[in-house]
């Protein structure tokens, strides 16, 4: 049986944070025996020496907080990243692409990505369902699967809202059982976490795991 640890991708994506404060974020991921830190690409060759030789992951962002980078900056990102050591990158959709109903672009974005990543990173897409509507969630979602990505993602934590156990039992709905889905934005205990789980969700991401795994509310805003 998996233990809850497993399935948090301890995540700390805040602007201003510190070599100092990525080093505790490694360690804890260390103790508590989390999926994976989530940190900015600056951070990820740094993150991976920390974490060498440990079972926890190195997540990054791509493409991030907006979306709106092009494909062949969100490709570059994502080649350099896996260089520096990380195995998962969660990628950010073109949102206006998408609002514009110009699927074919939205596709390809993240088509490229996944080929980018050329079997070498975990793909998560974060379609940011905070941004879009109830049809535009599902053909996102529907959109990630085609191209090949290996998981779909409510938020980056950055914009208007984050993760719903609706949103999650909605895009669990549209991509079936075999794609990944991971939570993110706005979870800071275990019971917000659990009803992640029950709703469909495999992975968590949360800048709050150790006060989850203490059962602890936090004031996080992430």
């Amino acid at each position: 049986m998996i233990h809850l640890s497993e399935i948090i991708d301890h995540t700390l994506l805040r602007a201003d944070a510190t070599k100092a404060e990525i080093l505790k974020l490694t360690e804890e991921a260390k103790k508590y025996g989390f999926a994976s830190v989530c940190i900015q690409p600056t951070w990820v060759s740094f993150g991976s020496k920390q974490l060498a030789g440990s079972k926890v992951k190195v997540c990054t962002v791509i493409g991030f907080p907006l979306g709106a980078n092009t494909s062949e900056t969100k490709a570059f990102e994502t080649k350099q990243a896996i260089a520096d050591g990380a195995t998962e990158v969660d990628m950010v959709i073109n949102i206006g692409q998408l609002k514009d109903g110009d699927y074919a672009a939205v596709e390809q974005d993240i088509r490229i990505v996944v080929e980018a990543a050329a079997g070498k990173a975990l793909v998560k897409v974060i379609i940011e369902t905070c941004l879009l509507t109830q049809e535009e969630k599902v053909i996102a979602c529907q959109l990630a699967a085609k191209a090949g990505a290996d998981f779909v993602k409510t938020s980056t934590g950055f914009s208007t809202g984050g993760a719903t156990a609706e949103d999650i039992a909605l895009m669990r709905q549209t991509v079936g059982p075999e794609m990944g889905v991971k939570a993110s934005g706005g979870i800071r205990n275990l019971e917000d976490m659990k009803k992640m789980i029950e709703a469909g969700a495999t992975r968590i991401g949360a800048s709050s795991g150790v006060k989850i795994m203490e059962n602890e509310e936090s004031t996080s805003s992430y």
